[in-house]
């Protein structure tokens, strides 16, 4: 099959929750579309861990430690692209925890304000920070990560769920707010897919054998299976390409049918 040539050579990316996961997936989706990469991260580690990772020819990754839900911390990535690599033009808002499996009622207030800083703040910075640079260079794409759980009610991940709703209406509004500079807003809902965020879910469910969990999980996936990260990456780098050129506040669901039922 002849690969798509997506046109991103040279263009420089932010990717928060880089170290694993879907942000992992799409760290190495760029840089195989010739992509350069401020990979951000909260551990510590990263910046040694990135130092290992091999990189195609002529293209860069530098790591970004920080907090997503500190406004002075997007600042900092903003000036440490455009340090790195003079300029900066994607944003891939992932970063994002569960939280604990309770309802409403039993969800503790501490709870849910870190759910909150991290899964909506840090989207809402990284929108504010980002999309300030962006619609001043007058073009550019953010791509934030909701969930299907942003799109339902999502069970008893109380504030797992109402923090991707926010995400989802967040994504709606800045798009209308930067398409006339020329920036492009969109969010991509994934279903259950194979980090380790759902490792943990399994863990929780069935603790001595947390394999056998999973179909607990895709019970409601048509498709019957987890979402790989690197389908999550590749829808990424279609919505920021060209190819894409026309799509702004739409939110797509990477689910595997399930929220066609």
């Amino acid at each position: 099959m002849t690969k798509v040539n997506l046109g991103l050579e040279g263009r420089v990316a932010i990717i928060t929750g880089a170290a694993r996961g879907i942000g992992r997936a799409t760290l190495h989706r760029m840089m195989a579309e010739g992509v350069h990469v401020l990979a951000w991260d909260i551990d510590p580690a990263w910046a040694e861990e990135i130092t290992r990772i091999a990189t195609p020819d002529g293209v860069k990754i530098a790591a970004f430690i920080g907090d997503v839900s500190l406004a002075e911390a997007w600042q900092e990535a903003v000036k440490s692209a455009l340090a790195h690599f003079g300029r900066l033009d994607f944003l891939f808002s992932n970063a994002g925890i569960s939280g604990p499996a309770h309802p409403v009622s039993r969800y503790e207030e501490a709870d849910f304000d870190r759910v909150m800083a991290i899964n909506a703040r840090g989207v809402y910075l990284g929108l504010k920070y980002v999309g300030q640079h962006l619609s001043a260079e007058g073009k550019g794409v953010i791509v934030n990560v909701s969930s299907i759980s942003g799109l339902s009610g999502g069970g008893n991940i109380f504030a797992y769920t109402a923090s991707k709703h926010a995400v989802v209406g967040m994504t709606k509004s800045a798009a209308v707010h930067y398409a006339p500079n020329g920036v492009r807003v969109l969010a991509i809902c994934p279903s259950p897919t194979d980090t380790e965020m759902m490792g943990y879910a399994e863990r929780l469910v069935m603790p001595d054998d947390p394999q056998a969990a999973r179909p607990i999980f895709t019970q409601g996936v048509p498709m019957g299976r987890y979402a790989e990260p690197e389908e999550i990456a590749n829808v990424f780098a279609f919505l920021i390409s060209d190819q894409a050129s026309f799509m702004t506040g739409t939110i797509v669901p990477v689910d595997g049918g399930t929220m066609a039922r």
